[in-house]
């Protein structure tokens, strides 16, 4: 006996009860990670600047940015705790994810605004056109963050691990594993090391560009060193989570598992092998080239006459031509 189900015809949610509190959360985590940001960033070098330099001022160069650079490490732990208490013993799942995506929002709303500010910047009606252009773009972010997209987007950044310290299969394809590290580490470190020998990025702080700020803020010290000193660091944290996100740990460890299974050759026998190989080429070399000389002579005589037998003085006058 069969029974009919009426199909429903109410359209399915947009997203989950559950996500409205992670979107509020995920702001509340992206304002603390834009705050630290701007702490260590922008407020500790003046606070240096203007108390502590002055103190400091007889130490040498490099020691003194040693200093400061130690007090914005510090400023960004004091905020990491901060954010990771506020977050409490059991975030919501998928909290990290979402804290990305909302800062991304933000750095692509300030880059769009800054741009738009750039064509309308000497125009009478800047300031009505920027808040119009603000609206939209919050607008946006808004119906982004409550979507069902963006919330499998925050789950699944989660779910890959790109924002906790916690490995997958420690034990698991260390060799591979860490060969490739040393792979990502040898080609951005020497990209941040190149940076920094070459000077490549300018000397003094880096100044941000914003919109009604005719100076601009300057939001990291002596970018000579903060800059590729920021790209190593973010090098090493991405070369340690890569290896470590599911997909891609299953499969170099697998990867590893299959060459365990090749059987490698001892060095008597490859050397054995070695010479048998380069034997052969030489026998087979020599065979080519008097196969080719002796078609070559054949074909050229005057009874099959195939291919042109030039007079010696033509091959006189050939060679002198061709002198270099």
């Amino acid at each position: 006996m069969s029974t009919a189900v009426q199909p429903t015809t109410s359209p399915p949610p947009s997203a989950s009860a559950t996500h409205a509190g992670l979107v509020i959360a995920s702001v509340v985590g992206a304002v603390v990670v834009l705050a630290g940001a701007a702490i260590a960033g922008y407020l500790v070098p003046k606070v240096w600047d203007e108390y502590l330099a002055p103190a400091t001022g007889q130490l040498p160069g490099f020691l003194n940015l040693s200093l400061r650079l130690l007090f914005q490490l510090g400023a960004i732990a004091v905020v990491v705790y901060a954010g990771v208490r506020l977050a409490g013993a059991n975030p919501p799942r998928g909290l990290r994810g979402g804290i990305f995506l909302a800062v991304a929002l933000v750095v692509a709303i300030f880059i769009i605004v800054s741009i738009v500010y750039s064509f309308v910047a000497d125009l009478g009606y800047a300031l009505p056109v920027m808040l119009a252009v603000m609206v939209a773009l919050l607008f946006g972010a808004y119906k982004i963050l409550i979507s069902a997209w963006a919330e499998t987007k925050m789950h699944t950044l989660e779910a890959q691990g790109w924002f906790h310290p916690k490995s997958f299969k420690a034990t698991q394809g260390l060799k591979l594993r860490r060969y490739t590290m040393v792979g990502i580490l040898i080609v951005g470190w020497s990209g941040a090391w190149s940076l920094w020998y070459h000077r490549a990025i300018g000397y003094g702080d880096l100044i941000l560009k914003v919109p009604f700020v005719e100076s601009g803020l300057a939001v990291l010290p002596s970018k000579e060193i903060t800059i590729p000193l920021l790209i190593a660091l973010s090098v090493g944290w991405f070369a340690w989570r890569l290896v470590n996100v599911p997909a891609f740990a299953d499969f170099l460890i697998a990867t590893e598992a299959e060459m365990n299974k090749v059987s490698w050759s001892t060095r008597k026998r490859l050397m054995q092998d070695t010479v048998v190989v380069l034997i052969t080429v030489v026998i087979l070399t020599t065979f080519l080239l008097i196969v080719d000389l002796f078609w070559g002579w054949l074909l050229s005589r005057s009874f099959i006459g195939v291919l042109p037998n030039k007079p010696a003085e033509n091959k006189q006058a050939a060679g002198d031509t061709l002198k270099w």
